[in-house]
């Protein structure tokens, strides 16, 4: 008799854990039925970072993927995860847009929906996970766990019946970072099956190394489901390997019943497809790492900074941002880290490292978490910190959406007038990803191409660096170039690029690159030092660019929706 059932991973989570989200759609096809023939619970194939990163680097309409992969997995419900009433962007939607998204993402072949709050606010879950009961399919809520002075069990165990009034069909223990100990996942567990009646599902990373052991405690526990994923896309920041929970688990209590023999015919598809995407995984994400406990840095994110950092040779800066990752989280109220938070803490840790100050730059994500946009945080934000950030401003207390209004209809209605629309679900990848997505929408990208694995990939001194003044992080699968200028504005070079504005005193340039969002100021204009005269997206997060000097604008030299790399010219002020 089956006793643990399996969701299988790799066509989610566990590439975006090892390799940016960069597996192609037609790399899924020829493994497709052979994966829906293997007797899985379900089968995670959408949402979490999946659809940024088909429309941002891969060229690949996150639509169809899930309407090729339903066509041919008929008997395993497809999975995907979203994050509540910020479904699968890094903000909050209004209600109209998380309705409409979930009832698109059901007729294309969503069956199950893991549905998180990355603060655990249900508040922002209620609208998403009414959505999907009204489809009548798998409504799975997400308890997202983390280790701090303020979460316990108990505080778990209670959002977890909340959760099962709500109707929730299961629950998931959303372990992001790979910090559930076999002890706490055992305790847990125990508790969570004394207090619902609904299935459990355990869902974890090897980046502490604890994974295998927990999943065994939680088993002895009682847990009806666990995550895996194939074993060439296993372990480290990813998954516990399949073969191998199926293979420990063979006639035990925690029998998964799966076939090892289907399993290792499947697994021999997956090494092949290790070799082509062997250019992006870092060896270091591939690696237990035991001070994920005191950063708690979860498996995508950590793989990317890392890699990015080293390839640049800046591997000290990388130590430097890991000790300041848990210094921000306690500033902020000890949020679990997880898109968003997790982009929210890191950019500021990185920022602040980078920037050689505390909080001297501050992203308007930050200011939003601040005020209570994203939710009621765990405890209450650092309350210095607090009064840098919003000095004159009232907390926001009601549910965040309440605040935001419908506006599906309007975002439609622009995505028309500029000639985006070919099918229903373009309207939505507009109202997700404004920014990005017109490029995408007209066939105007290409394929990024598969880096080929060299000596770079390999481990290298983190004693050296390149220069320091210039920095190339990564957040989810996008890199950015971020360079420290002079406090005056001026260039670290007095060269100036070739068919570009020189670089001087009065000139304000781009700390880091990103889009160029909105351009604030205008000609002529009089500006006072420090005041906002346009907004950069770098990093998933809009920042503030602040007029470096008093004086009056004299040229503008960039344009709304162009991007501009770190330390170019933006403005001259005279």
């Amino acid at each position: 008799m089956v006793k643990v059932r399996i969701t299988d991973t790799t066509f989610r989570d566990a590439h975006q854990s090892l390799f940016a989200t960069r597996m192609r759609t037609y790399d899924m096809i020829p493994i497709a039925k052979q994966m829906d023939e293997a007797g899985f619970y379900s089968i995670e194939a959408w949402g979490g970072a999946t659809f940024d990163s088909c429309i941002r680097f891969l060229n690949d309409d996150p639509w169809e993927r899930i309407q090729v992969l339903y066509g041919i997995i008929k008997k395993t419900p497809l999975q995907m995860l979203l994050r509540g009433q910020n479904l699968v962007g890094y903000r909050h939607y209004a209600d109209d847009v998380v309705k409409k998204f979930v009832e698109l993402a059901a007729k294309n072949g969503v069956g199950v929906f893991r549905i998180f709050d990355a603060l655990n606010d249900i508040r922002n879950m209620t609208t998403a996970i009414k959505a999907v009961i009204d489809t009548g399919f798998h409504v799975q809520g997400a308890v997202c766990y983390t280790i701090s002075p303020v979460h316990t069990i108990e505080k778990y165990v209670k959002m977890a019946e909340e959760l099962e009034a709500m109707e929730c069909d299961s629950l998931c223990i959303k372990d992001m970072a790979g910090l559930i100990s076999p002890k706490a996942a055992f305790d847990l567990i125990t508790a969570l099956k004394e207090r619902i009646s609904i299935p459990v599902c355990l869902h974890s990373h090897c980046t502490s190394g604890m994974a295998p052991l927990s999943y065994m405690m939680a088993c002895e526990a009682g847990v009806d489901i666990l995550d895996t994923a194939f074993s060439p896309f296993s372990g480290g920041t990813s998954q516990p390997s399949t073969e191998a929970v199926v293979a420990a688990f063979r006639e035990t209590d925690c029998d998964t019943g799966l076939s090892l023999t289907a399993l290792s015919e499947i697994k021999k598809y997956f090494e092949k497809l290790r070799e082509k995407y062997g250019g992006l995984i870092d060896p270091i994400s591939e690696r237990i790492d035991t001070n994920v406990l005191i950063y708690q840095i979860p498996g995508g994110m950590i793989s990317n900074l890392v890699s990015q950092l080293k390839e640049q040779n800046a591997l000290e800066r990388f130590d430097d941002v890991l000790e300041e990752m848990p210094r921000v989280r306690e500033d902020l109220g000890y949020p679990p880290l997880v898109t968003p938070t997790s982009q929210i803490v890191g950019t500021q840790a990185v920022l602040n490292v980078l920037m050689g100050e505390r909080y001297k730059v501050i992203p308007r994500e930050v200011k939003d978490y601040a005020k209570g946009f994203y939710g009621k945080t765990p405890v209450s934000i650092n309350r210095k910190l607090l009064e840098k950030i919003l000095p004159d401003e009232e907390l926001i207390t009601a549910r965040p959406a309440d605040l935001i209004l419908p506006e599906l209809e309007k975002l439609t209605k622009e995505a028309e007038e500029q000639g985006l629309l070919k099918k229903e679900e373009d309207a939505m990848t507009y109202a997700l990803y404004p920014a990005i997505a017109p490029k995408f929408l007209r066939g105007e990208l290409t394929e990024e191409p598969l880096p080929q694995k060299t000596e770079s990939m390999q481990p290298v001194s983190s004693t050296t660096m390149l220069t320091n003044t210039e920095f190339k992080v990564e957040v989810d699968g996008e890199s950015f170039d971020v360079k420290i200028v002079p406090a005056d504005g001026g260039s670290t070079s007095e060269i100036a690029e070739s068919g570009k504005p020189e670089i001087g005193k009065n000139t304000l340039v781009a700390s880091m690159q990103g889009m160029m969002l909105k351009i604030i100021a205008k000609t002529g204009e009089q500006v006072e030092k420090d005041d906002v005269v346009a907004v950069l997206e770098a990093m998933k997060m809009e920042n503030n660019i602040h007029a470096h000097k008093s004086g009056v604008i004299r040229e503008i030299y960039v344009e709304e929706g162009i991007t501009v790399s770190s330390g170019e010219a933006v403005m001259l002020i005279e």
